[in-house]
């Protein structure tokens, strides 16, 4: 017992010392000066720097021009950035009618790119992810695509599919998806890794690989059991389930579910209409906040706090919190500006 009792302060340092690791990784992804408060040394970078960290000036708006809302109609996606009253909205619209939205090589190139472009401007303020294509969202991998292939250009494939996948859950504005159709296989893993999920109640969605013989490669079987829990993602990895909007619903895979209209685009409509509840809030608190959500779930609660208190700190000294404090004693809306 005393052994024991002796060796529980060196374990509990170890925890801690693990604990601050895995924070300052974390505080390392926002970007170059970060430190925790009251542990790590070193100078605590400016808003403007940390801003930075998450999207690096150079090539931002050049890329942004080759985005413009003015594509062509066979392109396979389309990017609009919206203005007016909903400027700051960004939407990626699949557009490939012929082979119900499924992901080729060349579609997956064009959401690697138009991401790397959106993750790089820091006027976007939320990104939808919706289908062109009506009672479509995405239909997985192109299998005819796929069926020409060697098996050895197989395994690369899927990879980057899952990396285009990734970019996206990486993306450090809040992203929605509006699942207006089908949503099959990497449909739905591509809807996974958006931050919320909205979609129409004749929607059909479901991680239905087994099927095939191969398994969700686009990170379904690690995103579907953090949405919905363990037991019941696994029925539905196993069965090839496929689910309609009132039953994606209940299980918690959506937030939202709304009887489709005639237009077609009942889920994007609720989309636009989350996007615009994002836009008056403090674009700096919403990107930490969603580092902050990410980071934390993947931890201990204890971690998961500290981790919080990182990212706050980070919010102390800028203008857009002084601002915000301004409006509220002048009664007024706040003017934030990312600062």
């Amino acid at each position: 017992m005393a052994a024991a009792a002796a060796a529980a302060p060196g374990a509990l340092g170890a925890l801690q010392a693990g604990r601050a690791r895995l924070v300052a990784a974390c505080c390392a992804r926002l970007g170059p000066g970060w430190r925790l408060p009251g542990s790590l040394t070193g100078p605590r970078v400016g808003p403007a720097m940390w801003a930075r960290g998450w999207a690096p000036v150079a090539g931002g708006s050049a890329a942004r021009r080759g985005y413009s809302s003015e594509v062509k109609t066979e392109d396979e996606l389309r990017v609009r950035y919206l203005e007016e009253e909903n400027r700051g909205i960004v939407v990626l619209g699949i557009n490939r009618a012929y082979a119900k939205n499924s992901f080729s090589k060349n579609l997956v190139k064009m959401l690697s790119k138009a991401v790397d472009a959106l993750k790089s401007d820091k006027k976007v303020r939320t990104i939808i992810v919706r289908s062109e294509v009506p009672g479509i969202f995405c239909a997985g991998a192109d299998l005819k695509e796929r069926v020409k292939m060697n098996p050895s250009e197989v395994g690369p494939f899927v990879s980057k599919i899952r990396a285009v996948i990734n970019e996206i859950a990486n993306l450090p504005v809040p992203t929605i998806a509006a699942i207006d159709g089908l949503a099959l296989g990497g449909g739905l893993e591509l809807a996974l890794a958006c931050d919320i999920r909205v979609a129409a109640s004749s929607a059909k969605m479901g991680l239905v690989e087994t099927k095939l013989a191969i398994i969700p490669g686009g990170g379904g079987t690690q995103r579907l059991p953090r949405a919905i829990g363990i037991s019941l993602a696994k029925e539905l990895i196993f069965s090839a389930r496929v689910l309609d909007g009132q039953e994606a619903k209940a299980v918690g895979l959506i937030s939202h579910v709304l009887e489709q209209n005639q237009e077609g685009d009942a889920a994007y409509r609720k989309a636009l209409d989350l996007a615009r509840e994002f836009l008056p809030q403090g674009p700096v608190a919403m990107r930490v906040a969603k580092l902050a959500i990410n980071q934390g779930m993947e931890v201990d609660l204890v971690t998961g706090l500290a981790i919080e208190e990182a990212c706050y700190a980070q919010t102390i000294s800028t203008k857009d919190r002084l601002e915000g404090l301004l409006a509220f004693k002048e009664k007024r809306s706040p003017r934030y500006k990312g600062e």
